[in-house]
């Protein structure tokens, strides 16, 4: 959420700033929107002062001034009225419109909107080089760990069974990727999966992207299934003010994740790469919004450990101004090497997203000087749990038709290799 009068400011060049993520900023409708509601303030002002002065006329009124004194009240009372509704009207058209605005990318983000226009910032590890590589669906049904039919037979396509030392591995990665995550201070939170509208506005799920979630029940009583634990962790502190000695504040959860993928079919739909349900650990951060991109790096480095930790070579690139998420000012995605598509592959993405978030939901800050604004937010996957069971498999591969296991994780499966069924 924007601050109309910022995106009308020339020095915040928000017209430029949009346009490179292929977003036209309608100034003139946000400039007569927010006339007409400042207009109505004026006005409701206005005739609330006046009538109180009519009132205290009354008292000393003569009885013949008293009727016009009277009438002149009542006036002014339909005044006061029709000046709030108009308010009232503008208000709710204002905030529909910045609603649907994206956030204002950096400026140092690349041109473009593709995932071709990223620019590399590093790499990690060797990718692997395997002789006749198998991805990950024929290397989990040979291991006999993955069964896709029987997913498609429960619940439709894009769902996947994992089953045996799959579905320990699975839990595995979960315990692993939170014990990482306390170890770098986060406090681990259980939340919701079904969250309300405000939740999903405030961190921008809603009303831009409603076609990607799947929404239970109608009116006042409607849920949705969170995309990530983002939206419930972020929202933890909607509507309070937290003291700003107190920042940054670090949180992590466990969750199922649920997207509709709207818009997607035909890419991924083999294995997964890109399901309707899947199981992440994600980092949330709340800080000083003069330290976001100091805390981005923080972030990022937190969740490049949970690869490196597996071995797993990967890269990372910022992603170019037209490709950003909608509530995003800025985005690293780390990329991790899949051998069975011989390319790099988006595994988790960072970003801040400067207070955008926190007008939204209205998680605001104050100092001991008295000094109030509002925080910044930070999330980053930490990591999805079955891209990364991806990962393991092709780049764990064996000569033999096994798999190797990370030595990390062997304290939590119990097994470091995985043989075919």
């Amino acid at each position: 959420m924007h601050d109309p009068r910022v995106l009308l400011d020339p020095a915040t060049d928000a017209v430029r700033r949009l346009a490179r993520r292929g977003f036209a900023l309608d100034t003139a409708s946000l400039e007569k929107l927010l006339a007409a509601r400042n207009s109505a303030i004026g006005r409701g002002d206005d005739a609330r002062g006046e009538a109180k002065r009519v009132a205290t006329s009354v008292k000393g009124a003569s009885s013949e001034e008293r009727p016009a004194l009277v009438e002149r009240a009542r006036e002014l009372k339909s005044v006061v009225a029709a000046a709030e509704e108009e308010h009232r009207t503008c208000e709710a058209e204002l905030h529909e419109l910045l609603l649907g605005i994206p956030n204002l990318p950096a400026d140092d983000l690349p041109d473009g909107a593709s995932d071709a226009d990223a620019e590399l910032v590093r790499s990690w590890g060797e990718p692997v080089e395997i002789e006749k590589p198998l991805d990950h669906v024929d290397l989990g049904e040979k291991l006999g760990i993955l069964d896709l039919p029987r997913a498609t037979k429960l619940s439709g396509p894009r769902f996947a069974v994992l089953r045996g030392r799959g579905a320990k591995l699975e839990r595995a990665l979960a315990r692993y990727f939170l014990d990482l995550a306390e170890q770098h201070g986060y406090t681990e939170f259980s939340v919701p999966t079904l969250v309300n509208a405000a939740a999903m506005t405030g961190t921008g799920q809603l009303p831009k992207f409603e076609q990607d979630l799947f929404k239970t029940g109608v009116d006042e009583r409607a849920l949705y299934l969170i995309p990530t634990a983002e939206v419930p962790l972020t929202n933890l502190h909607a509507k309070e003010t937290l003291a700003a000695e107190d920042l940054p504040l670090a949180y992590t959860a466990h969750t199922p994740c649920f997207r509709s993928e709207a818009g997607s079919y035909g890419r991924d739909t083999r294995g997964l790469v890109r399901v309707h349900e899947f199981s992440k650990v994600e980092l949330v951060r709340v800080v000083d919004p003069a330290r976001s991109r100091a805390e981005l790096e923080i972030l990022l480095s937190h969740a490049e450990a949970c690869l490196q930790g597996l071995g797993l070579a990967y890269r990372v690139v910022k992603l170019a101004a037209g490709d950003i998420g909608f509530s995003a000012e800025c985005t690293f995605d780390i990329e991790v090497w899949l051998p069975g598509q011989h390319a790099f592959r988006e595994i988790a993405s960072a970003s801040d997203f400067g207070t955008f978030q926190a007008r939204r939901a209205a998680i605001r800050t104050k100092a001991k000087d008295g000094t109030r604004g509002f925080a910044a937010t930070l999330n980053s996957s930490a990591l999805p749990i079955g891209r990364t069971l991806v990962a393991l498999l092709e780049q764990g591969q064996q000569a033999d038709g096994s798999v190797r296991i990370p030595a990390a994780l062997v304290p939590y499966t119990g097994f470091d290799v995985l043989r075919p069924a």
